[in-house]
């Protein structure tokens, strides 16, 4: 919560605004999302499967913190709102960069040697 004589910057009102909105997406997310902290090998497929859901309801709330910035003279603002806007949901999700992330099990042949 914040206080009613602090103001909150407008990146960060649409980071907790798309949480609010979305509780069930982002309630289970958190789970999958602490989960995969503890134990990513197991649940890759799983956190990316649900993961890109929520990118994609990230993308749509990014863009809709950039669309008045993007036209006339706060263009050169834009590129640096949508930063902070990931920085933010970082916070609040640290391993959200993982999604969609492949990982191959790597092994070793062995060599006969004559």
């Amino acid at each position: 919560m914040v206080p009613k004589n602090q103001r909150v910057t407008r990146y960060k009102e649409y980071v907790n605004k798309m949480i609010d909105e979305n509780k069930v997406l982002f309630t289970d997310f958190r789970k999958l999302h602490d989960e995969y902290a503890l134990n990513p090998n197991r649940l890759q497929d799983a956190f990316n499967h649900q993961g890109e859901a929520v990118l994609e309801l990230v993308r749509e709330y990014e863009n809709r913190l950039c669309a008045n910035t993007e036209r006339g003279q706060f263009i050169r603002y834009s590129g640096g709102l949508a930063e902070k806007f990931q920085a933010e949901l970082r916070k609040v999700f640290p391993m959200i960069d993982y999604i969609g992330l492949k990982v191959e099990k790597f092994s070793i042949k062995k060599i006969k040697l004559l």
